[in-house]
């Protein structure tokens, strides 16, 4: 390979999956020093690689989540040839592949996944037990290189705008981020985190609910609930979302995207599970609480519990999380 390769990497679709996928750009940097590395993803992505230094640049995928649009594709693909060395392909469906392929890019490397012999030219194995750990499945494409948690980068300007715009201080605030796009047998009930929220402002903390739009009729049942808490679901953007939980003293969450933002911006994390499981996708930040009942019937990795009760949430008791918080919060704060 060339001393200065460029480098197309198709990223994944999910918040979370895109933070985790830092640990192959990491390593990608480390490789291959004067590499240009280029992801090409959703366009709701971008804030977020924008705070990854390793990458060069974002081309927006011009394509609806989900849609195989073979023409799409191809037409896509014939407008990068020349431009690239390689490309990683991190998710696993067959038409993933595609772009790479119709672009002709010499050494397209990914896991098999979806039978995509002749689409890749370097499958790499994958072991069944990294078949549900993402970070170290996107970090073993790049066969080679240190793994590395994630780190983005905060903009301290926006953040300092960031609180005085919605009254928070530094430090002195818990991020609790209540929601979970892949589905309700992720989150905690709304009534469990705001007894968690009634306790933290209990201890002289403030609270800030955090989520998007999606996620406003969850957050607004617990600002409903514990009254004080500051309901910023729908109100901030993606990049937004990144400043001010790097601000918290704390972060509470769901296995959701944000929990690995929290995890990636050096916020100590109390991470809640329920049909996952935290050995698979855990926060990858020094400072966490993994809080899981580990049901007989759990991990089921279902987007909604298949038994009807979802006793591996709403059993999970609010002082167990609560407990997870107070040996976090009495960590000194980092510098």
């Amino acid at each position: 390979m060339a001393e200065s390769p460029t480098i197309l990497v198709i990223g994944p679709r999910w918040v979370g999956d895109m933070v985790m996928a830092q640990c192959l750009f990491q390593a990608l940097r480390e490789l291959h020093p004067n590499a240009a590395i280029d992801v090409l993803a959703p366009a709701w992505a971008a804030p977020l690689v924008k705070r990854m230094p390793e990458i060069r640049q974002q081309i927006d995928l011009p394509l609806q989540s989900g849609a195989f649009e073979f023409r799409v594709r191809r037409r896509f693909g014939s407008l990068l040839r020349g431009r690239y060395d390689m490309a990683f392909v991190l998710p696993g469906s067959w038409k993933s592949a595609l772009i790479p392929f119709f672009a002709g890019i010499p050494r397209r490397v990914g896991h098999l996944k979806e039978m995509r012999y002749g689409l890749l030219t370097e499958i790499v194995p994958l072991p069944d037990r990294l078949k549900r750990r993402t970070a170290q499945a996107y970090f073993s494409l790049a066969r080679g290189g240190a793994f590395q948690a994630p780190k983005l980068a905060v903009d301290q300007a926006s953040q300092a705008a960031l609180l005085s715009r919605f009254g928070l201080t530094a430090g002195k605030f818990v991020a609790v981020m209540p929601g979970a796009e892949f589905g309700p047998a992720k989150r905690w009930p709304s009534e469990h985190y705001a007894g968690l929220a009634r306790e933290m402002m209990a201890k002289g903390y403030g609270v800030a609910l955090f989520g998007s739009k999606n996620d406003a009729e969850v957050t607004a049942e617990i600002a409903a609930l514990a009254p004080g808490a500051v309901d910023l679901a729908g109100q901030t953007r993606l990049e937004d979302a990144i400043d001010l939980i790097a601000a918290a003293r704390l972060a509470v969450s769901n296995d959701s995207g944000l929990m690995h933002v929290a995890a990636a911006v050096g916020t100590p994390v109390v991470a809640v599970y329920g049909s996952t499981s935290p050995q698979n996708t855990p926060p990858l930040a020094e400072r966490r609480e993994l809080v899981w009942l580990g049901l007989s019937c759990s991990p089921c990795h279902k987007k909604i519990c298949p038994l009807g009760h979802l006793n591996c949430l709403k059993t999970l008791e609010v002082e167990r999380v609560v407990a997870a918080a107070e040996r976090l919060l009495e960590m000194p704060a980092a510098a």
